[in-house]
């Protein structure tokens, strides 16, 4: 008899536990986790921008209201260089996991605000995981190993030293950097073409060290020397393409180091200035299908 009335206990303690569940981890997150209150994200790195754009902000709160709010969240999170970071979904928010699912399946959207954040931070593969309860979990896989960031950074070091004087203008500077990685790289034309991969020519470890580079290694690349001289960048991306987007003197520029460093049929080296910090203006005059990027994204390149 008494083994009966256990098992009774026990499927109605199971039936009411399964039936309040959502419920009981609701209190269990308030009084245990303090989720509204308690997560923060205190981590940063040497590459961490304390930059907002129009297309995404730096937040310090992690329980989205809305679309918006889930995009700066990833944004600050990818922005800080963590590698993993979790944050919960409010009740209120009834479509806040519909557009989690949204947001961790649009590669075009997780790209786009990849590129506002500093190369070294910028991931290669970026995984979101979330539970019936409205937790949501980052799990971030960079580009950049430490051992490759560690030899870039004394390669350009060694560069700012060789290019740079103190007198230089800022837009002085931007052009010798330019015209170092143009004059010290070759477009990977095995990789772009024929899928041959002999270096890391989509990064700045391939256009800074091996001296090959595709539409990322040169963007990349010049974003570290934009970087340390402190000037507002990111890198803005139509389907096929990657450049610079700068601000000098409170107006913003393309860059597009990539065009500047034309294919010849002979192999020679040749250096231009076509890309070379123009107006949205100047760029679709100069070329349209490259370039035809989202406007509504990058919006500080406004005509």
């Amino acid at each position: 008899m008494k083994k009966y009335i256990v098992l009774i206990f026990l499927i109605i303690l199971f039936g009411f536990t399964f039936a309040f569940r959502k419920p009981l981890y609701n209190l269990y997150r308030t009084y245990f986790i303090n989720e509204d209150k308690d997560v923060t994200l205190t981590a940063s790195n040497d590459y961490t921008r304390d930059y907002d754009f129009n297309y995404v902000q730096l937040t310090d709160d992690f329980s989205p209201n809305n679309y918006q709010d889930l995009l700066n969240i990833y944004y600050t999170v990818l922005n800080s260089g963590e590698t993993e970071f979790s944050f919960y979904c409010p009740d209120e928010y009834t479509n806040c996991l519909t557009d989690v699912n949204s947001l961790a399946n649009n590669q075009t959207v997780l790209s786009t605000i990849n590129n506002f954040v500093h190369p070294f931070n910028s991931f290669r593969h970026l995984e979101t995981s979330y539970d019936d309860y409205g937790k949501v979990t980052l799990k971030i896989d960079h580009i950049y190993s430490n051992s490759d960031i560690k030899l870039i950074e004394a390669k350009v070091k060694k560069i700012e030293e060789e290019i740079w004087q103190d007198t230089m203008t800022n837009e002085d500077k931007i052009k010798e950097a330019h015209n170092y990685i143009i004059n010290n790289s070759k477009y990977d034309s095995d990789r772009s073409d024929n899928n041959i991969v002999k270096y890391k020519s989509d990064t700045a470890y391939g256009t800074l060290l091996e001296g090959y580079s595709l539409c990322g290694g040169y963007t990349d690349a010049m974003e570290l020397f934009l970087e340390d001289m402190n000037i507002k960048s990111y890198k803005i991306s139509s389907e096929n393409h990657v450049w610079n987007a700068v601000n000098l003197n409170n107006a913003w520029y393309h860059l597009d180091l990539t065009w500047d460093d034309p294919i010849t049929t002979d192999g020679s080296d040749i250096l231009e200035y076509n890309f070379f910090l123009i107006t949205t203006s100047e760029l679709d005059a100069l070329e349209a299908e490259q370039h035809n990027y989202d406007k509504n994204v990058y919006k500080e390149l406004a005509t």
